[in-house]
């Protein structure tokens, strides 16, 4: 997979860190131990293969008294993602996991998504925002989707509760289309799809959206989201816990023919309101 100029710009970051990191006389675990994450964090930085937390900078800079040009740089590398702060270095994992699994509790998953809906879902959340804002925020999120076309795409499974396909997100053609894309994205085997029923009531993750992600050499992650922040997990501990809470949603699931079946049937009645409004 070709890199980015974002890429490109943290790699820049994390050859900085190891040039000051060696200048200062400190190991990896070192520097690890006083910024509080594992030496082998302090590597995956320093081939921009995963970017720190802001406080994580900040530490940096405290320990190798560098007056701040971490903190600095990442900020102006956040400022320049499409991304909301909390989601940039998620969307960059995307790119190198061999292995996605999300749950949709009411929204069809980022990298489901059609133009139209990511419209729709970009405009509720910011109503007043400047045309380009829009275009730039579903550009973005159009463009992570091209993980599941490569090459090298990430197996990719999907949890999506019955209300992501029942929400009628930006009209009955814009949902038609989307249900489409879900139903040729599974049928071509770039996706497995199964859908948690509304009759099962109280499940598993009740509290937003999951996304959990593996890579070849590097531990899994866990994603959380909610309506105004997310949050990226890596503690072992948790990231089992939250695998645990998928399984729980999974063997709650229809099975994937049957779950394709419901998504098809909806998109039908989507096309039969569009065609008569």
């Amino acid at each position: 997979m070709a890199k980015s100029k974002q890429q490109d710009a943290w790699e820049f970051f994390g050859e900085l860190l190891k040039e000051r990191r060696e200048a200062a006389g400190l190991t990896q675990s070192e520097l690890g131990r006083r910024v509080f994450v594992s030496g082998a964090y302090i590597g995956l930085f320093e081939q921009g293969i995963r970017k720190p937390q802001l406080d994580v900078a900040i530490r940096i800079d405290e320990v190798l008294q560098t007056g701040g040009i971490f903190e600095r740089t990442w900020r102006r590398l956040i400022d320049k993602s499409p991304y909301a702060s909390y989601f940039s270095e998620v969307a960059e994992l995307e790119g190198v996991a061999t292995k996605i699994c999300e749950f949709a509790p009411l929204v069809v998953p980022g990298l489901m998504q059609t133009a139209e809906y990511a419209r729709a879902v970009t405009l509720a959340t910011h109503p007043f925002a400047a045309e380009d804002f829009i275009e730039e925020k579903v550009t973005a999120r159009i463009d992570r989707a091209a993980i599941l076309s490569g090459t090298t795409r990430p197996e990719y499974w999907v949890v999506l509760h019955e209300n992501s396909v029942l929400t009628p997100v930006g009209g009955p053609s814009v949902m038609a289309a989307t249900l489409d894309r879900i139903t040729t994205l599974a049928r071509e085997r770039q996706a497995l799809v199964t859908i948690l029923p509304r009759s099962v009531g109280a499940h598993a993750h009740m509290t937003g959206t999951l996304k959990l992600m593996e890579f070849e050499d590097q531990p899994p992650t866990a994603y959380t989201e909610t309506g105004f922040s997310g949050t990226l997990l890596d503690d072992p501990a948790v990231v089992k816990q939250a695998q645990r809470a998928y399984d729980l949603l999974r063997v709650a699931t229809l099975s994937p023919e049957a779950s394709l079946t419901l998504i098809e049937s909806a998109a039908e009645d989507y096309r039969r309101c569009a065609s008569t409004t």
